[in-house]
């Protein structure tokens, strides 16, 4: 048993480990061990030391990876420095919740069925996660499957499972561990590791020819996609003064893409300096540039709904070839404390964001964008870490991908990268083409199978043309879903209730 001194120094360590599994901050290699410091601090811990030693995980987790929200909220959302720590330490607190019951369901399995129960942790640990993914509205930034998505041949296990199947073998790997470390029998430790050792080479063999083989990069239709950034900096976009050049920055390098062969231009989220159909004038040129290359553009805007009262959505609208609107798409998940306070009454200090920042109106339908005949979609911001909703998207029959964002929030931070990695994911999961255009970068295509086909810097102009495809085939987890999380969430239920009676 681990002394008592040194507990909360391991459940540390699991903190920095998984912190340093994401970008850019670290390695993927990392991610594999980075729960076992956790899982051997627990034997033989009280339910209440279980559950401090899971905190001190969670806080040192998501405090090394979301450490950019202070900057966010000081910087733009009008918020002072000792506010912004307050909200930001609210939200790793809250989520380091997660963490910390999954040390108390596992600490208790130890108790009850002995450190063979520590092979329990993965389907626990992916119990958590879906939590963290669902309720309040969930927050799925940082899922530990996120850590392995540029390994490409475990991270096709996500076209099976999701991110979360991913999430498990890699969670394995750290129990199997920690069970070497603290069984008592060499029995229980081979029983421990051969499984776990198997699993990991059928995933990497298997992942690697899928990967390798990449048959749908070959089939489907394709089509150039030009992605526009900007690199508008946040302190400007508003800024009337700078409006003009802005817009014309947009048009200019739209003609770019449009001359060296796009068939599809894509603008970031709130693209435009104005509202797009508040500005007759400049929205009528967007249409007329459309019309003119006959090349339909996707940008993002605000959207006002007049009434009592009046709405704010946060749109993307796809102007067709022939200059006229085709579709609308109303982002459906905002931002907390981005474009909403959640639990304003509780969080009544936060006050200040809505009035710097506005109160949107989530959106009510997974609206589909027809290009070129086909049925595309697009996910605003960080619901493209929402692997259910891109789900929806595709199986309601979009054929590409598409992400807009506005990363200059984030500034020069991990935080581009960690986003840029989790939207990745979901071309993987639903073996679809994703593009992403973001005012500050990174913009890129990805295909299938994840890998990186084009990208651009962060914080620089430019133009990224490359070429994609609308494909029709599916996936398990597109067929299945998050079946193997909800799975995982009843084996660890069912594990639970087995030992009520068998330790306190």
């Amino acid at each position: 048993m681990v002394p008592r001194s040194l507990d909360f120094a391991l459940a540390a360590a699991s903190g920095v480990l998984l912190a340093l599994s994401f970008p850019t901050l670290g390695h993927p290699a990392l991610g594999w061990i980075a729960l076992a410091p956790l899982l051997v601090a627990l034997h033989g811990r009280t339910p209440g030391r279980a559950f401090g030693l899971g905190l001190t995980t969670g806080v040192v987790y998501f405090g090394g990876t979301l450490y950019w929200i202070t900057l966010v909220l000081v910087l733009y959302g009008d918020v002072q420095p000792t506010v912004a720590l307050l909200i930001n330490g609210a939200l790793v607190a809250y989520l380091a919740l997660f963490p910390a019951l999954f040390a108390v369901a596992t600490r208790r399995l130890v108790m009850a069925l002995g450190p063979r129960a520590l092979m329990a942790a993965p389907p626990v640990w992916v119990a958590t996660e879906l939590g963290r993914t669902h309720l309040f509205g969930g927050f799925p930034w940082v899922l530990l499957g996120y850590s392995q998505v540029s390994v490409l041949p475990i991270a096709q296990l996500a076209s099976l499972f999701g991110v979360y199947g991913v999430s498990a073998l890699v969670a394995m790997v750290s129990a199997a561990a920690a069970t070497w470390a603290v069984a008592p029998s060499r029995s229980i430790r081979w029983h421990a590791v051969w499984p776990t050792v198997l699993a990991l080479a059928l995933v990497a063999v298997w992942g690697g020819r899928r990967a390798a083989n990449a048959e749908w990069t070959r089939a489907g239709e394709p089509v150039r996609v030009g992605l526009v950034q900007g690199n508008v900096d946040q302190s400007e976009k508003w800024d009337p003064r700078r409006a003009s050049a802005i817009f014309e920055r947009y048009l200019a390098m739209t003609r770019q893409a449009m001359g060296e062969g796009a068939g599809v231009v894509v603008w970031p989220e709130s693209a435009t300096p104005f509202t797009f159909e508040e500005d007759r004038a400049a929205a009528d040129r967007v249409r007329a540039l459309a019309r003119e290359a006959q090349v339909p553009i996707l940008l993002g805007s605000e959207e006002v709904e007049r009434g009592a009262p009046t709405k704010y959505y946060n749109s993307a609208f796809l102007v067709g070839a022939d200059g006229s609107t085709a579709a609308v798409y109303r982002k459906m998940h905002l931002v907390p404390f981005g474009e909403y306070v959640p639990l304003r009454r509780l969080l009544f200090f936060a006050a200040p964001l809505v009035e710097a920042l506005g109160d949107f109106t989530p959106g009510g339908s997974a609206v589909l964008l027809p290009i070129d005949g086909h049925p595309a979609s697009t996910a605003i911001c960080y619901e493209i870490v929402y692997p259910a909703l891109v789900r929806r998207f595709v199986r309601d029959g979009s054929e590409l991908l598409t992400t807009i964002t506005n990363d200059a929030w984030f500034g020069k931070t991990s935080a581009p990268y960690q986003h840029f990695a989790q939207a990745s994911m979901r071309a993987i999961e639903n073996g679809r083409y994703l593009v992403r255009a973001a005012n500050t970068g990174i913009s890129g295509i990805v295909d299938p199978y994840g890998r990186v086909v084009a990208e651009s810097e962060i914080f620089q102009p430019a133009v990224i043309l490359g070429e994609a495809r609308f494909l029709r085939t599916s996936t398990l987890y597109t067929r299945t879903g998050d079946l193997f999380a909800y799975a995982s969430v009843a084996a660890a239920l069912a594990l639970l209730s087995a030992t009520r009676r068998r330790v306190k």
